[in-house]
């Protein structure tokens, strides 16, 4: 079993600039099997409208159900378990109970829906992430190739890849395998993120 580690190298108020940033590493180390996953949350019913119009086949679930009610809200599916935005009920009255929700989209190919997800996210947090990616081997700097941990993330409106951490910038974060702290993931990451100009700028971010 092992962990991963993230390191930001980008950040910035402009958000289509942090998305060519991250696009750039991507596609230096993307497969014929790489994808990408996308989630954001909605903080309010309104923006909660908003998002499921913007997104109607992202999976809608409150992850936390130690706040949600025990019974739903009349008309309200249990949202402790996921279900199509498009299927969310018109009336969304007492879905505040629910709040924080998560719409999420998963494993579909790189490159079929970053733009519209990026543009639909507006104030709210969400995060880009693209995962199956491929590392190459620097014999002469002791890195060996990575596949497994080998990730990009673009966060959107918050500085944490857990979205905990609200900002009004935009931040690319490289993955790599976590090891004993020997400096090596750092390392790995400032040498991946120095191929376009850029290098590590903060702390590693674990989950």
């Amino acid at each position: 079993m092992s962990n991963d580690v993230a390191y930001p190298v980008f950040r910035s108020a402009d958000r289509g600039e942090a998305l060519r940033v991250a696009r750039q590493l991507v596609e230096y180390g993307q497969e014929s099997f790489s994808e990408v996953n996308v989630e954001v949350e909605a903080h309010t019913v309104d923006e909660l409208k908003r998002l499921g119009g913007e997104l109607p086949e992202a999976w809608v679930m409150c992850w936390d159900d130690r706040r949600a009610p025990d019974v739903p809200p009349p008309g309200l599916p249990d949202l402790t378990h996921p279900i199509r935005a498009r299927e969310l009920p018109e009336d969304l009255r007492g879905a505040e109970a629910y709040l924080p929700l998560t719409l999420s989209i998963e494993e579909e190919p790189v490159g079929s829906l970053e733009d519209a997800f990026v543009a639909a996210v507006g104030a709210s947090p969400g995060a880009v992430n693209w995962e199956s990616l491929e590392w190459p081997e620097v014999p002469e700097r002791g890195f060996c190739g990575e596949y497994k941990h080998a990730e990009v993330t673009l966060v959107l409106n918050n500085d944490s890849r857990e979205l905990d951490v609200p900002a009004d910038t935009h931040v690319v974060l490289v993955h790599v395998r976590r090891r004993n702290g020997d400096g090596y993931e750092e390392e790995r990451v400032q040498w991946l993120a120095e191929r376009f100009g850029h290098g590590v700028i903060g702390p590693p971010q674990h989950v």
